[in-house]
């Protein structure tokens, strides 16, 4: 290999390491741990990658690579692939973006939206209850009736978050926010 290819493959090998080292900075946001931080990073640029090259690669314990491989599935950040004449599961990193966005942000939303609506309409009827309850005293009244209306209002930003899952899983999004916004 001559000099030139060898500083260029270098300068190559440099500039993807300072990729790797952002997104894997990065992913925390998607709750993942360090060690799959990593992982997808390295996989960012790999077409595909067995099991053991990944050990390898990344002197991962299995493990732990195990538990990050799967983690990494379950936010479809990474995909297990079929390679005809082969045994051996090979993975591929998700490479778009927007769909890494989209399917881990509106997993969490809706899950937000879901476990928040129940109690709060569980809640409500608890209140109700209580403003019924011709036992209960003017204040207990006024408390529940204050706490009733304080999750009514609650239920507006929960609509929306609803909203906006719904237009970003329909690509709706796009049309107020584009994906290339910088021209």
């Amino acid at each position: 290999m001559s000099e030139s290819t060898e500083r260029s493959r270098s300068k190559i090998e440099e500039a993807k390491d300072k990729v790797i080292g952002a997104i894997a900075e990065t992913m925390d946001l998607y709750g993942v741990t360090p060690a799959a931080a990593n992982l997808y990073a390295t996989m960012y640029f790999k077409d595909q990658m067995t099991l053991d090259e990944m050990r390898t690669e990344l002197e991962m314990s299995k493990p732990s690579m195990s538990t990050s491989v799967r983690k990494l599935q379950e936010i479809e950040m990474v995909k297990k692939t079929f390679t005809r004449g082969s045994r051996k599961h090979t993975y591929v990193a998700e490479k778009n973006f927007f769909r890494s966005f989209m399917v881990f942000y509106c997993q969490m939303w809706e899950r937000e939206v879901k476990t928040n609506m129940e109690a709060i309409e569980e809640a409500q009827e608890d209140f109700i209850d209580v403003i019924k309850d011709s036992t209960s005293t003017p204040e207990i009244v006024a408390e529940a009736k204050k706490y009733y209306d304080q999750l009514e209002e609650s239920k507006t930003y929960y609509h929306w978050l609803d909203d906006l899952v719904t237009s970003i899983r329909s690509g709706k999004i796009f049309e107020f926010i584009p994906k290339d916004s910088q021209e």
